[in-house]
């Protein structure tokens, strides 16, 4: 038996892809197993390669695997292109429709299985993937009434006749490969989990479900890849709690609703990719002139322009800095877990209505599409915090009837008491323009220098967010400092213990808030290591430069890119890593 592998099904899309890795891993979810897994699809609704790549194991894993030990095929396509992947005597279980051949050089155990036969026999050729996950489940051990659950809450709309046909499906490619081919399942039989119930989730949905924790009651957005989920989340809970989801025209008027919804009091969200962000920044400015509490989610993806809008990338994190035309205050966030997703998106609230600025949560395709286990969520550790919102009339000036409320009041700290609209007592202006105290068009020298040193006055002495710089380092004097944000965080820290067996001192940082930039604890876990590689998805080095700006230090920086479309892989860093300390460069 052993503790863990890694299993990929791939095909045209459309082929039931998705759905054979969705069932798989939902069952195994629910057994206790720990999981991970990355989807590869194309940025067109049918056609087109597809994979999808779980990592099964029975202790936490937080990344992809380089290797593979079975791979699913449903054309010679995916043998071609993933077969590389394969452990030595790793297993292909492909249809034996397209006869199916391994590449020259791959050494494998070919098992041709007839998915689409089955199929058909068992009513439909669509079911060819619930055929291949029965197979596969034939080489892993795991029992067949582990999917009965999962196969009954898939399919219950559709008739007790198409969830009993689906589960024929997976009892015959089961039956099939257990007589075909007895002599590979035990290389494969995975070790029995704790049987711990856990979550399996994407970070989208994480995001999505930290707003609805947080008190969110609106979501403005427009869809786009790889941020869609977090609408179709709130599409489904919002209404449940008095909420809606209004999809808009464009991410203009998504932006500004999210305004106004703040404005009037309700705690309001959009999310969008790289594209989306670019259309909203004149908005974010708004909302910044005007110290109204907003929350923006960005799931990087390839760029620039459409890009690559499927796949992997790490590129707008000075976009989401500097972008925006003339100086306000900003907070950037980047969870790197799906938890933290969870946990950072109602902090990210709570900052918004605090600081009474944007707040861009910044996410990535693998961390937003990726699906991994996640630890019961702590409920009590939520909390709510509205700052300086006055919902007590006591609490509001007694003004004269020509007199407006001083809702931009200059204070020691930048933050004004803020109200909600309609408040007797509390009228004022609001505008995008210079404003004055109470909100009235201003161009005064003297009162636009305090009005701008009052608002960036906000973040002078940083902000209340939890852990900014997830830290593991055991060295006081390193050889090597990996640092990273978002999505890498599981990655680096398996190639860091792989260095660490091999005798090598190695910390990791990874950054978990960009702005205000966490400058103090950068600078601490720099000054312990000899050298530091910053490990990022894009090709110009955009967290080094941010690192240099504002620690510096350059002499020990080194920027590692990869931007490819791919995440990181262990081994990638690993190599790099390993080649910077024995040689000194990369």
């Amino acid at each position: 038996m052993i503790k863990q592998l890694s299993w990929k099904v791939g095909g045209q899309q459309g082929e039931g892809i998705d759905s054979a890795g969705e069932i798989l891993s939902t069952a195994l979810n629910r057994k206790g197993y720990y999981l991970y897994g990355y989807r590869h699809f194309s940025s067109r609704i049918k056609g087109g390669h597809s994979n999808t790549k779980i990592r099964i194991s029975t202790n936490p894993i937080r990344s992809i695997s380089d290797e593979l030990d079975i791979l699913v095929a449903f054309d010679q396509e995916t043998i071609d292109l993933n077969a590389y992947e394969l452990i030595p005597n790793g297993v292909i279980l492909a249809d034996a429709k397209f006869n199916p051949t391994v590449p020259e050089g791959v050494s494998a155990r070919l098992l041709a299985v007839p998915f689409t036969k089955i199929a058909e026999e068992a009513g439909m050729a669509q079911m060819k993937n619930m055929v291949a996950v029965g197979a596969s489940i034939a080489l892993l051990g795991v029992p067949l009434d582990s999917f009965k659950d999962v196969i009954e809450e898939r399919f219950a709309r559709k008739g007790q006749k198409v969830v009993d046909k689906n589960m024929e499906a997976i009892s015959r490619g089961l039956e099939f490969v257990k007589e075909e081919a007895e002599s590979a399942i035990p290389d494969f039989q995975l070790q029995p989990s704790d049987g711990k119930k856990r979550l399996y989730m994407i970070g989208n949905d994480a995001i999505a479900l930290g707003a609805l924790a947080a008190g969110a009651r609106l979501m403005a957005a427009y869809p786009i890849t790889p941020s869609s989920e977090i609408m179709e989340y709130l599409i489904k809970k919002l209404p449940e709690f008095g909420g809606t989801v209004v999809q808009t025209e464009d991410e203009i008027a998504a932006m500004t609703m999210v305004i106004g919804a703040n404005y009037g009091g309700v705690r309001a969200l959009t999310a969008s990719a790289g594209p989306g962000l670019s259309l909203m920044t004149e908005a974010i400015g708004l909302a910044g002139m005007t110290e109204t509490p907003a929350v923006i989610v960005n799931t990087q993806r390839g760029g620039p322009s459409t890009g690559l809008p499927t796949k992997q990338e790490q590129s707008d994190v000075l976009a989401m800095l500097y972008s925006t035309h003339g100086e306000i205050p900003k907070i950037v966030i980047a969870p790197s877990t799906a938890e933290e997703c969870f946990y950072d998106t109602i902090q990210a609230f709570n900052l918004a209505e605090i600081y009474q600025c944007p707040v861009i949560i910044l996410s990535d395709l693998a961390l937003s599409l990726g699906k991994q286990t996640v630890e019961p969520l702590e409920y009590d550790r939520i909390k709510i915090d509205r700052g300086k919102l006055v919902l007590d009339d006591e609490e509001l000036p007694q003004l004269e009837n020509s007199e407006l409320f001083p809702r931009y009041e200059f204070t020691e700290d930048g933050i004004s008491r803020r109200i909600l609209p309609g408040k007797k007592n509390g009228l004022h202006h609001v505008t995008g323009v210079e404003h004055d105290q109470t909100g009235r068009p201003s161009e005064n020298p003297v009162n636009r220098k305090e009005m701008m040193e009052k608002r960036l006055r906000k973040l002078e002495n940083g902000i209340q967010f939890e852990n900014p710089v997830f830290i593991d380092a055991e060295h006081e004097e390193a050889d090597l400092l990996i640092v990273g944000f978002c999505s890498t965080r599981g990655t680096i820290h398996e190639a860091k213990e792989r260095l660490e067996a091999e005798g090598m001192k190695v910390n990791h940082a990874h950054i978990r808030q960009i702005l205000p930039f966490p400058t103090d604890l950068m600078a601490e876990q720099m000054k312990k290591a000899k050298k530091v590689i910053v490990v990022e998805n894009n090709a110009t080095g955009q967290l080094t430069n941010l690192i240099k700006m504002h620690v510096g230090m350059a002499e020990k920086l080194v920027h590692y890119g990869k931007y490819d479309g791919n995440p990181f892989l262990p081994s990638e860093i690993y190599n790099q890593c390993k080649e910077l300390l024995v040689h000194g460069h990369i």
